[in-house]
């Protein structure tokens, strides 16, 4: 079976990994990209590695009304930057949206994969999760559908990698100088990514979420994302790990462990890793998520979604081991 399929935003960095993950996929067949600031080139002018197939597609300025034929659509643009252009897609098409524009929007599926995916099988509208509530919210899922936390009291603790901020333009906050050796708090009290980590919350531990605390944080290292989640509840830390086993039994891109999860583990990847450490006389639970936000956290999961929402085994194209052994 052949899908046709679009990328809008191939220019960024999530847009740049979906079109990897959609050159080695069995089932989907490139026909359109879409990019502001590489309109008018070869996709071998931009990524000169990509096979000799798709070396000749032109990459588009993004045009809703001059699409072609298509059965799948993923888009990966800033958030507030997506939303105005797919409304004018036709219904017929699917679409994975990795930017934020849609989560918790009517009429889309939340998209978190690992946790819901009963839901999102044979929609046609789909809000990939972002980064930051990839590695968290899977982390927590077990605890909170277990009771063994509590919804109100969580403090999340997260570290990205650069390629997390997006590619941005020449006048980029994020550059070597900038960046390298240097680490920084950004989006306190305000993050794009917090009304969905508390909706999700909500749905998952039946109870406010009002007193979630999130603090992001750049590092300098290109891809990964490391959440660090402190929590109260009495469990131990075998309970939170045979919570997570039982609740992730048969996921394929979940991986439960006893260790401190590390970024490198999941290089490359859509794997997402949990753990957790506890002190009941403290009433103290961290939880810890660990995935590639480059993967897990935008172009792998939305991958995954799409999977789900064609029909196809959740893993095709996505059977990669990370890069870092």
């Amino acid at each position: 079976m052949s899908i046709r399929v679009g990328i809008v935003g191939i220019s960024g960095f999530g847009g740049g990994e979906a079109l990897r993950l959609i050159a080695g996929h069995p089932s989907f067949e490139l026909v359109y990209a879409a990019g502001e600031g590489s309109a008018g080139s070869r996709l071998a002018d931009r990524f000169p590695g990509i096979p000799p197939r798709l070396a000749g597609l032109v990459i588009q300025k993004w045009a809703p009304a001059a699409l072609p034929p298509l059965d799948l659509l993923f888009a990966s643009l800033p958030t507030g930057a997506s939303a105005e252009g797919l409304a004018r897609v036709a219904g017929s098409v699917k679409i994975v949206d990795i930017g934020g524009d849609h989560r918790y929007a009517e009429g889309w599926t939340y998209g978190l994969a690992d946790v819901w995916p009963d839901e999102i099988t044979g929609q046609t509208r789909i809000a990939n999760p972002g980064c930051f509530p990839a590695a968290t919210l899977t982390a927590l899922a077990p605890l909170l559908a277990d009771r063994l936390i509590e919804p109100g009291n969580i403090i999340i603790d997260a570290k990205t990698g650069i390629s997390g901020a997006g590619r941005g333009g020449a006048d980029s906050r994020f550059g070597y100088a900038e960046s390298n050796e240097n680490l920084l708090p950004y989006g306190l009290l305000k993050h794009t990514h917090m009304p969905e980590m508390a909706r999700t919350i909500e749905r998952l531990g039946g109870g406010s979420a009002a007193g979630l605390v999130f603090t992001p944080h750049l590092v300098p290292m290109t891809r990964g994302v490391l959440a660090t989640i402190y929590c109260r509840g009495s469990a131990t830390t075998d309970q939170c790990l045979d919570s997570a086993r039982r609740f992730y039994a048969g996921r394929a891109f979940i991986r439960v462990t006893d260790k401190p999860p590390q970024t490198k583990w999941a290089t490359g990847s859509n794997l997402a890793f949990v753990s957790y450490a506890a002190d009941p006389a403290r009433r103290l639970v961290i939880a810890m998520g660990v995935v590639d936000n480059l993967g897990k956290g935008a172009a792998g999961q939305a991958v995954q979604n799409a999977n789900l929402i064609c029909g196809l085994p959740e893993t095709a194209g996505l059977e990669g081991a990370p890069v870092w052994p």
